[in-house]
């Protein structure tokens, strides 16, 4: 099982594929390998259509390349004082759940306290505590930078073991 996490974003969009070898799957514990994280960094300036063209392409292309077999996106949060940041979220997601779907990748979505819950332990941490969390769990010699790669990751993390546990029942 391969499993892309995307942290969507109209800014910086991070990405993650991680590998469950088939022994693991089925198992209430599992260790996903990273094979690939990184991000898009979109303009600030252009015009919100361009980026979502481009967002489009880059994670077209990620998907090509790594052929994942899943896909989680991270759901959308929106916040009562910040409605218009909200619906431009949404473009981006919009986005990511296409590609997916085009790709024919089995998708799940999660929101963000599901995703800091299984990975850190607490659904209300903060940025710094996941990316030192996700770099624990995956060994890395450095948290991820920007904290957008830190979270597909573990969005990805959340939903291998989601996965893992739904194959086992």
């Amino acid at each position: 099982m391969r499993v892309l996490g995307i942290d969507p974003g109209l800014r910086v969009t991070g990405y993650a594929v991680l590998d469950c070898d088939d022994a693991q799957v089925g198992r209430r514990r599992i260790d996903p390998a990273l094979v690939e994280a990184g991000f898009v960094r979109l303009r600030q300036g252009d015009p919100v259509a361009d980026r979502l063209v481009e967002l489009e392409r880059d994670l077209a292309e990620v998907v090509e390349r790594l052929r994942p077999t899943h896909a989680c996106v991270e759901k959308l949060f929106a916040h009562y004082k910040r409605p218009v940041t909200a619906a431009i979220m949404g473009h981006g997601r919009g986005v990511a759940l296409l590609v997916c779907r085009r790709a024919g990748l089995e998708l799940m979505e999660l929101n963000a306290t599901e995703v800091k819950r299984a990975v850190v332990g607490a659904g209300h941490a903060s940025k710094e505590q996941v990316q030192r969390a996700v770099q624990a769990q995956f060994r890395l010699a450095e948290p991820p930078n920007p904290p957008d790669v830190a979270d597909a990751i573990a969005i990805a993390a959340a939903a291998a073991r989601r996965l893992s546990l739904a194959i086992a029942d």
